[in-house]
């Protein structure tokens, strides 16, 4: 997808909620990302880059059933669009393109 520029973190978050699928929203992609990244995540940029997200078309949302636990509130769930996807399996292909053509002697003999 030519032209959709997505940033380190916009692509973790957007993986994250390709990654829980149906169960992606705020609460849940911090909790996942801080495990994963092995730091803590700030809900705000989390949020607002999920928010980014939507407004390039990458993800789309939808409310969820509310809940007695959060008090009637309903979760905002997050879906990887089709554009998303696609953003996704170009930037996996331009990193692996990257690491394939590194010569061995840049890393002292071996590639990890």
């Amino acid at each position: 997808m030519k032209g959709t520029q997505l940033g380190e973190f916009e692509e973790v978050v957007l993986l994250t909620i390709a990654l829980l699928y149906d169960d992606a929203y705020s609460v849940a992609v911090v909790e996942e990302l801080g495990q994963r990244l092995e730091r803590p995540m700030s809900l705000g940029a989390v949020h607002r880059t999920m928010q980014r997200l939507e407004e390039k078309g990458l993800v789309n949302s939808r409310f969820g059933e509310s809940t007695a636990e959060r008090g009637g509130r309903r979760k905002r769930l997050f879906t990887v669009t089709a554009a998303g996807e696609q953003v996704l399996q170009e930037a996996r292909r331009i990193r692996n393109d990257l690491w394939a053509d590194i010569p061995k002697a840049a890393f002292g003999g071996g590639v990890a």
